[in-house]
């Protein structure tokens, strides 16, 4: 086969590893967010306190403070494919036993089990998605996957709309319907798995030291500053976003704002609708203008003014959540990609393992943090102004964002960028700069 054949065919197969990837992260969050149009139903019918509906999800994020780095680690050692295969499959059973019965202890094993292999898959599939598109389209093609895997929130979060006859049979029916969408994640997994063992990925522009087989701790810790900036952009957002559309933005929806369960669900869903849509505008533009590093400080002003609108109100409450959802976008958009542009191809599982890793940190701490705040504070149907202190916590962390993406962003206009503000795919950094 020529060259020319070769490089036409990689460009086929990198756009059916794109679709197959995307579609089973569909799955994985939709079941990641089936706790949220639940959380009234758990209170109401298994008595769970709001300290133990936000641990469902803090549960999730915690084995990852440890694990996802070496998750990491192991895509350099293995393979996006195969730890994607492997991960899926851990994900699958902890969704199998999320629904089984109505024990706390059992749902949070459960619970706990996804998590183990959810955020692991995604260092996967973000590192997949890296190499194959490493000579152009990288931004675009990781704003797609994620927008596409976004629907899968937007279908949980209309669930009580589309199947409200579930919710009416208790809250188990639900989580069986969420265990459905994690076979389907596993089907695409092996599809992937499958496609990928017999293809060729293509060289990229940014050339990496040979790979050893041993582990390297030392390269854990060996980044520049802007690879910081960005970590602490990313667990920020995750710390205010997810805790909150995921976990308890249903409920203070139908409690502070006299909501039903349909109506909450729905107005919850503009978050990732919105963000099914500009996601891959965002990442179209970053490829082709850049102007990475300014965009951030664009959408973490966004953020803490979302939730002057969520207190609010005044019926403008969709344009709030859709601004959440524009805010949220320059993650996947901008952000991730960006990490390509900071690490070498050989450690792209350790960058991406590391910035995951700080991200579950965030998400635990912040889970747990609002659940406690919502019940030494009494927030309920009774007393919504009991759910205050949550917001204030929340908009505090989206401040913090923006004094972050401000350090990035002069980071990236001084005499030592890396490229983040210019057009085009991985830029030709020395290695020695990369790690």
């Amino acid at each position: 086969m020529t060259d020319a054949a070769k490089a036409g065919d990689s460009t086929n197969t990198r756009w059916w590893i794109l679709a197959f990837v995307s579609i089973l992260m569909f799955g994985n969050y939709y079941v990641y967010d089936s706790v949220g149009p639940l959380a009234e139903q758990l209170e109401r019918e298994l008595g769970f306190s709001d300290t133990e509906i936000g641990a469902l999800n803090a549960i999730y994020s915690l084995p990852n403070i440890f694990l996802v780095l070496i998750g990491g680690l192991v895509v350099d050692r293995f393979g996006a494919a195969r730890v994607t295969l492997w991960t899926t499959a851990i994900c699958l059973a902890g969704a199998i036993l999320t629904a089984w019965q109505g024990s706390f202890v059992t749902m949070a094993v459960g619970r706990l089990l996804f998590g183990i292999g959810a955020e692991t898959m995604l260092v996967a599939v973000t590192v997949a998605l890296g190499i194959w598109f490493a000579r152009g389209g990288v931004a675009f093609a990781m704003a797609l996957s994620l927008a596409i895997a976004r629907g899968g929130s937007y279908v949980a979060d209309l669930s009580p709309v589309w199947a409200g006859s579930v919710y009416d049979r208790g809250w188990q029916e639900p989580l069986i319907l969420a265990a459905g969408f994690a076979t389907l994640s596993m089907l695409f997994a092996l599809i992937y798995w499958w496609v990928d063992k017999s293809s060729t990925p293509p060289e990229p522009l940014v050339k990496a030291p040979t790979v050893t087989e041993q582990v390297r701790w030392r390269d854990v810790v060996r980044f520049g500053r802007s690879f910081w900036y960005i970590l602490a952009l990313c667990v920020l957002f995750y710390s205010v976003i997810f805790p909150f559309r995921s976990t308890f933005a249903i409920k203070y929806f139908q409690h502070a704002h006299e909501l039903s369960l349909e109506s909450a669900a729905l107005l919850n869903s503009y978050v990732f609708l919105a963000a099914i849509f500009a996601t891959p505008l965002f990442g179209w533009i970053a490829d082709k203008y850049g102007r990475r590093a300014l965009s951030m400080v664009f959408g973490s002003l966004l953020l803490p003014l979302s939730f002057v609108g969520v207190v609010i109100g005044a019926g403008g409450l969709w344009l709030t959540t859709v601004l959440l959802g524009i805010s949220f976008s320059l993650i996947p958009a901008v952000l991730w990609p960006s990490v390509v542009k900071l690490a070498a191809a050989s450690r792209l599982g350790t960058a991406y393992g590391l910035l995951f890793m700080m991200q579950a940190a965030g998400m635990t701490v912040a889970n747990l943090v609002a659940g406690w705040l919502n019940d030494i504070s009494g927030a309920g149907a009774d007393n919504p102004a009991g759910y205050t202190p949550m917001i204030i916590f929340f908009a505090g962390l989206a401040l913090g964002a923006f004094f972050f993406a401000v350090a990035l962003w002069r980071r990236e206009t001084g005499p030592r960028s890396h490229g983040l503000e210019l057009p085009g795919g991985a830029t030709p950094v020395p290695i020695r700069e990369l790690v």
